[in-house]
This record gives C-alpha cells, sequence and structure tokens, in this order.
C-alpha cells in the first residue's frame, strides 16, 4: 500500500507539556538565528488537550524560562496556592501533618493542565509551529542505516477483522531529520524504541501509578479558592502505596483525585473504588455536600523518577517529558520537568541541524545538557523516596525525613525499582476486599464516570487492545488472579463473561480512556496497547 509523505526538519509526535515546549523552542531559535526550521507535531487526541489529565499543580519554573511574558499572552495560571496541607487519614479522623518540603506550593498555580497544553498550542502555532491533531503515530519509520526515519500515522476506516472499510484512507508518512517522541507515559511507540535501541538496558525498569480524578463543582460555602491538600493513609494499608489530593480552582471548580502505584500485590485492589470509598470519609465528603460532579479521567503516571530514566538519544531521535519518565513524584509534580526536558532537548537538535547534520545522526548533546539542568538535580535528590516505599508508609516515611533533613538528597546510596507486574500474588493468598456499591451521588460506578469523560471509539475498527496469547486470561490471570485486568481497569474495559468454566474475557475497548494500566500491571505482559484511530478516546473538558 502507498502511502503520501511529508517532509519535515522535526517532527513531534505528542502535544503534551514536554512536546508543546520543545516545539515552541524550536521555533524560537529558528527566529533568534534567522533560519528556517519546519516543525510538525501530531496529536492522537482529538484537539490539543484532549487527552491531558493531571491534578494540577503547577511550578511555573519551565514556563518562566520559555515564555516569560506568559501572563500577558494569557496563559490559564488563575488560581495561586494559597494553603498547603498534608493530612494522614484513618478511617474515621484526619490528622494534620507537616508539610514535607518537597510538596510546599509557594509560587505555584492551580490549573487545568489540559487548558494549559491547549494555551501551548495557541502559541507554539503563532511561532509557525504545524499542528495536526486527530493523527496517531502508530508506525516508527526507519531508514536504510537503522536510524528513524519519522512515523507513519495509522490508518483511517478500517474495519473491525482489519480490512479496508467503505471510508478506508491509509496513514500519512511523516518524514524528518530529527524525531522528537513526546508520548507521555507508557508510548507504544517508545516501547518499540527501548528495545531496538536497547534503551533501557544499565537502568532501572519503570514503575508507574496510576491517578483517577474527578472535576467537581461545589457550593461556595465548600469552596476555599487556592488551597491544596494532600493525604496518605486510608483508605489503603501500611504496604500499598497510594494518596489523594484535593485542589480548589476557580469557578467552585474543585480537582479531587487518587493514585495508587501499580507494585500493589493483592489483585482484589480496584484503584478505582479505592478513589470511590476515599470520597466517603468524613473529612473529604463534607466538601461535596450538594455538589456536582463534572467530569471524570485516570491516567498512569511515570513514577520510576532518576534511576528509571533510559538512554535519551538513538540516531535520527530523542524521548522527552513522561513517556522518558521525569516525574518528581515527592512533590507531585511533572508538568515543569517534562517541559524542561521538551526545551533541552530542543535546543541540542536545534544545534545539530544548524551544523548541518543530516537524518539519522544521534543528538548525543541532549542528554548531556539535561545533567547540567536543574531537573537533572531536582530528581537526582528525590531517588530514594519513592523506592523507599517498599519498606512500608511509616518506615519509608521515616527514612524521607532523613534523606531529605540528614542528606539533603544527597545520601551516598541509590536505591532500586522492581517490575510492577511481577508484584501481584495469588488471589487465594490475600484477602479479598468488598467495596460498598456506589450511592450515584457521591460514589460512582465505572460506566457512569467513563460517560464524563466523553470518551469516543469508532465501534467498527480493530480492536487496540491487543494479547500476544489469547489464552493467558483463562489460563491464568482468572485462575491464579481471579481476572486483575476487571479491577486495575478504570473505564469498564475487561469483563469475564459466562458462568464457571465457561468463563471469557470480554474487552469493551470502546471505553477505553487510554491509561495504560492494563499495557502496565498485566502479569505476564500478555496486554499490549497500541493505538486506535485518531481522534478517538477521551475528549476532556477542563482536565
Amino acid at each position: 500500500m502507498e502511502r503520501e509523505s511529508m517532509e519535515f526538519d522535526v517532527v513531534i509526535v505528542g502535544g503534551g507539556p514536554s512536546g508543546l515546549a520543545c516545539a515552541i523552542r524550536l521555533r524560537q531559535l529558528a527566529a533568534e538565528r534567522g533560519q528556517d526550521l519546519s516543525v510538525c507535531l501530531i496529536e492522537k487526541g482529538s484537539e490539543i488537550g484532549a487527552h491531558i489529565l493531571s491534578g494540577a499543580v503547577m511550578e511555573p519554573r519551565a514556563l518562566n524560562e520559555l515564555l516569560p511574558d506568559w501572563a500577558a499572552l494569557g496563559a490559564p495560571l488563575n488560581t495561586a496556592v494559597k494553603d498547603d496541607r498534608f493530612m494522614f487519614l484513618t478511617e474515621s479522623r484526619a490528622v494534620r501533618l507537616p508539610t514535607p518540603p518537597q510538596m510546599e506550593n509557594h509560587g505555584n498555580y492551580i490549573v487545568s493542565l489540559g487548558n494549559v497544553c491547549r494555551w501551548l498550542g495557541t502559541q507554539a502555532e503563532g511561532l509557525g509551529v504545524d499542528i495536526y491533531p486527530g493523527f496517531a503515530a502508530a508506525e516508527v519509520l526507519f531508514n536504510d542505516d537503522g536510524s528513524v526515519k519519522g512515523v507513519a500515522t495509522g490508518d483511517m476506516g478500517r474495519s473491525k477483522d482489519g480490512s479496508e472499510g467503505p471510508n478506508f484512507a491509509p496513514g500519512m508518512e511523516l518524514h524528518a531529520r530529527q524525531t522528537i517522541f513526546a508520548e507521555g507515559c507508557r508510548g507504544s511507540l517508545t516501547k518499540q524504541l527501548f528495545e531496538r535501541y536497547k534503551l533501557r538496558d544499565g537502568v532501572d525498569p519503570q514503575v508507574y501509578g496510576i491517578g483517577i480524578k474527578e472535576l467537581w463543582e461545589v457550593k461556595p460555602e465548600h469552596h476555599h479558592l487556592g488551597q491544596v491538600t494532600h493525604t496518605i493513609g486510608w483508605p489503603m494499608n501500611t504496604q500499598t502505596y497510594g494518596g489523594s489530593w484535593e485542589y480548589h480552582l476557580e469557578g467552585n471548580l474543585v480537582s479531587i483525585g487518587f493514585v495508587v502505584g501499580l507494585n500493589y500485590s493483592n489483585p482484589w485492589i480496584s484503584p478505582f473504588e479505592e478513589m470511590q470509598r476515599f470520597k466517603t470519609h468524613p473529612a473529604v465528603r463534607e466538601t461535596f455536600a450538594g455538589a456536582r460532579r463534572v467530569s471524570y479521567g485516570a491516567r498512569a503516571i511515570s513514577a520510576g523518577g532518576f534511576q528509571s530514566i533510559p538512554k535519551l538519544s538513538f540516531p535520527g531521535g530523542v524521548l522527552i517529558g513522561d513517556t522518558a519518565g521525569f516525574l518528581n513524584l515527592p512533590k507531585i509534580k511533572g508538568s515543569h520537568t517534562a517541559m524542561k526536558s521538551g526545551m533541552t532537548a530542543a535546543e541540542a537538535v536545534f544545534e545539530l541541524l544548524a551544523a548541518g547534520e543530516t537524518a539519522g545522526n544521534e543528538a548525543v548533546d541532549y542528554p548531556h545538557r539535561l545533567r547540567n539542568t536543574w531537573l537533572w538535580d531536582e530528581l537526582y535528590r528525590v531517588r530514594n523516596i519513592k523506592p523507599s516505599f517498599h519498606w512500608g508508609l511509616w518506615p519509608a516515611v521515616a527514612y524521607s525525613a532523613v534523606d531529605t533533613y540528614l542528606f539533603r538528597g544527597k545520601a551516598p546510596w541509590t536505591f532500586h525499582h522492581h517490575p510492577d507486574h511481577e508484584s501481584l500474588k495469588p488471589a487465594a493468598q490475600c484477602p479479598r476486599i468488598e467495596y460498598p456499591k456506589p450511592d450515584g451521588v457521591l460514589t460512582f460506578d465505572r460506566l457512569s464516570s467513563v460517560f464524563l469523560s466523553n470518551t469516543n471509539h469508532e465501534e467498527d475498527q480493530p480492536c487496540h487492545l491487543t494479547l500476544r496469547d489469547a489464552s493467558v486470561p483463562t489460563r491464568l490471570n482468572l485462575p491464579v488472579y481471579e481476572g486483575p485486568e476487571q479491577r486495575y481497569c478504570p473505564a469498564g474495559v475487561y469483563e469475564y463473561v459466562g458462568e464457571g468454566t465457561g468463563r471469557q474475557l470480554q474487552i469493551n475497548a470502546q471505553n477505553c480512556v487510554h491509561c495504560k494500566t492494563c499495557d502496565i500491571k498485566d502479569p505476564s505482559q500478555n496486554i499490549n496497547w497500541v493505538t486506535p484511530e485518531g481522534g478517538g478516546g477521551p475528549n476532556y473538558p477542563n482536565m
């Protein structure tokens, strides 16, 4: 099949904070040097920001460097943090603790990261970046010498069996001198690059969390503009990593969410149900009395930090943002580090291209430049905090205090991570968790939640949730782990239907919110998430 192609100097895959910051910086440098540099950015969501989900409290450090006059340009950073709270929850009580220094938010802003990305998109377009939303990068293209040539977008209009439907249109090839991958957490193309170029050799495995988020419109008397609250403790036990956020932003809106580390061992755990149960705590539920839930979403996050950063450059391209894993988990922030990685990559790639280097060359200066930025130092200083939670909550809290205040992040050792998918124990060895039924007022089921995410996929298309071995669900997952995919998926994609020995896994791919949890947590790594048709998935408003 012959596909049309387009040529650019740089192609960026992904319209999140890192990809957009990279695009803006490339065009800034081109203008400063008086050089023409064609930059194309493609985004699988229906629009820039459609698939962006984060808490989010934004540290403006990278934005200050990229666009110092962001306030005059109308950036949607409207709510400055006024009050920081850090709480430990028991089932019935909330105990206020000292706020760890990494979590202090003076000078930061409560934002909708999706709206920030929409605004960054307008800035990028104003600088001459070609942005194409609704185009999912489905394939990495390679030159004869093995270097990255660019990407191809997915075909449109294929039927469920893979045949060409009546509205079939082949994908487009986008060729570039350098291709920058900014796919976000667990990028489907990035996984292929890891294997082809051995980018993860010598580093820790990436580890992850899943964040479940809701946006509520609350009564004015329950709204405290600029208030930020984080909790640890209930409903998680002390051996399971988890915690919450509650952010009060403009318009009587409250962002509330819960994160569960995907290294949990009990297959009966359901992160979605834990989030619903969390809202029933006496210190939480009062905020939402008489309130209206307006949006819902879920997303995996790369939580490995410093020791999980892969090799970042390879012939013909680089990795930036959460696809490489630059989240500062103790700070619970990653947008500023993602943007800084994109800006640093832009500078290295620009110098490479300005020197006349052709396609296939490697921007080896990018990781060297990154090591000399505040990003590298920031991640290095907190590298031991997340892995310390392998010991349990209270030993980790105690160690984190020592690491922070005594060693100031420079302890002469580095703890290491273990793959999340290896942590599940057989269901028979774990206590079964019975979650309360949703009341439809404060707590909800998955399907009504997915409805609020505005998720949509063309049903007559090949399933993008592929199984390497179709026998694994009924041969391993169901008899050993009681079908954990039913519980770790926050969107009701996976369910076992039938009775007794005739039960079979049913995949409701149209519900998928693109969180990637199934690709991460499946115990035998049998589920492979690939891109559906461009424009499919959630359409998050104000998330």
